[in-house]
């Protein structure tokens, strides 16, 4: 099918469904949080709406200006998200730059948005925090720019996690405003996930979330190779054992749980669980060194997959360029459409 027939068909297909967006920076690697937490489920969504999944490399500037490995991020991170499961085929799999209409987008939503709600924003006052010497006008206008990914497709399906809440409801705002000021273009996008409750992991020292930047030796990242996934779990933070059976486990224990019930059989699950439950003080069962060990070995058979299809893919640098343009191009097909809807509107349209 010629490129053109490619697109009409493309994009016939997708007013079927339902638009869903999402986009991650390439400031790190994927970890299992990332998978469990995010790619899980758009494997699933993929198959039941019209998705559009991007590498928010713009966004990537705001507080990484330093671009010598920017591409090679860009590109792994493609890779590690066809290696979960994400089919180019099925969805948009794109590069943020490669669509420049959300730039334009970006510039019409600034002239809605204001500084004094802009500087209100939790992730702008606690980057301000974290970067006092790097407090530039993209920082501040990154949910302006977030709202523009939204809106270029005019998504109504945004998986986000609670952090992003905020900058979700203030896409909505400005997605209200331009409606109401120049006429009804845009739908409300809202926050979706197909669980009620998101998969939360902690990090193995039981301290927060796993991190792609923070204590690395906390993080099981899905570039880690065997050893260190073997080396990393067996380090996470335990203790001497309940004192009383059924006890509540530690938030640091419970965490080691939960990564058992992803990657183990339930039988394997379920001793350990009877171990934990059966031991008291003096009457110790439970042995978390012969735990730790078997979801290591679990742990393991579930990752190295995923690392290995995203390495070969990463030596494939022809085909993920591939893939990257025809996302790209179904991308800015959507885009373009939106973008002469907005124009007209504003009444930048003189042709």
């Amino acid at each position: 099918m010629a490129k053109n027939g490619f697109l009409i068909h493309y994009l016939r297909t997708a007013m079927e469904k339902e638009i869903v967006l999402s986009g991650i920076r390439p400031t790190g690697f994927l970890h299992l949080g990332n998978y469990f937490g995010a790619m899980r489920n758009y494997v699933r969504m993929q198959h039941d709406y019209n998705c559009y999944f991007f590498v928010a490399n713009w966004h990537s500037l705001t507080t990484h200006p330093d671009t010598k490995t920017l591409q090679e991020s860009v590109l792994r991170v493609v890779a590690e998200n066809i290696a979960c499961g994400l089919d180019p085929e099925k969805v948009s799999l794109y590069v943020q730059s490669d669509v420049p209409e959300i730039a334009e987008l970006y510039l019409y939503l600034n002239m809605l948005s204001y500084k004094g709600e802009l500087e209100k924003t939790t992730t702008f006052k606690d980057k301000v925090r974290m970067q006092p010497e790097n407090v530039n006008a993209g920082l501040l206008t990154y949910p302006v720019l977030q709202a523009a990914d939204i809106l270029i497709h005019r998504a109504i399906k945004v998986p986000v996690g609670k952090d992003q809440e905020q900058n979700l409801e203030m896409a909505r705002n400005f997605a209200d405003r331009f409606n109401h000021r120049y006429g009804e273009i845009f739908p409300l996008p809202y926050a979706f996930n197909y669980n009620s409750e998101l998969v939360k992991i902690l990090g193995l020292d039981g301290n927060g979330k796993m991190s792609k930047s923070e204590n690395q030796m906390t993080t099981l990242f899905l570039a880690d190779d065997d050893e260190l996934i073997r080396k990393k779990v067996m380090k996470a933070k335990t203790d001497q054992g309940p004192l009383k059976p059924h006890s509540v486990k530690p938030d640091y224990i419970e965490n080691l749980f939960t990564l058992l019930k992803l990657v183990s059989s339930a039988d394997t699950v379920q001793k350990f669980e009877d171990d934990f439950n059966n031991s008291s003080e003096g009457n110790c069962i439970i042995r978390y060194g012969d735990m730790k060990k078997q979801l290591a070995e679990d742990m393991v058979k579930f990752i190295n997959p995923i690392r290995s299809h995203a390495s070969d893919l990463q030596n494939n640098k022809d085909l993920l360029l591939k893939i990257i343009k025809q996302g790209a191009d179904k991308a800015r097909a959507s885009a373009s459409v939106t973008l002469g809807m907005v124009r007209k509107a504003v009444g930048m349209d003189y042709v």
